[in-house]
């Protein structure tokens, strides 16, 4: 298998990258945005006790997920040539449009999910995908 591909990825900005974006979530979806939207469009009852079981495994899960989107912007990024962060908000707001949001939006179709949330969730990515392009795009090599 050639690695070739990844030899020009900053491991550090792309942790970094990661980080920010499992961060934006947490004021994304806390009481200051939109967690009370989110509660109420995704029917969670949070008094619920069982509503908390496994909270820490998909946190861990999500923040993998992250390392890996911020991979394919670094190769993305790599691959293009060009640095600074107006490249990387070009190429993260092209990942989140394109290919996040959109994912998440074919899926909700289906499952017959409120426009709110389909904002909510798609929103976050495209935010998340524009702040990991800039982090890893301006990064020093």
């Amino acid at each position: 298998m050639d690695t070739a591909i990844f030899s020009n990825i900053n491991w550090l900005a792309v942790l970094v990258a990661a980080l920010a974006y499992f961060a934006l979530g947490a004021l994304w979806y806390s009481k200051v945005l939109f967690a009370n939207s989110w509660v109420k469009l995704t029917g969670v009852n949070m008094s619920d006790p069982s509503a908390r079981t496994g909270v820490a495994q998909i946190m861990v899960s999500s923040f993998i997920l992250m390392c890996v989107a911020c991979v394919a912007l670094a190769i993305l990024i790599a691959k293009i040539g060009i640095a600074g962060w107006m490249t990387g908000l070009k190429v993260g707001l092209i990942a989140g449009i394109c290919f996040a949001a959109t994912s998440v939006s074919i899926s909700y179709l289906y499952e017959k999910r409120p426009l709110g949330l389909h904002l909510i969730n798609g929103g976050y990515n495209i935010i998340g995908c524009a702040i990991a392009g800039i982090i890893i795009a301006s990064w020093p090599k």
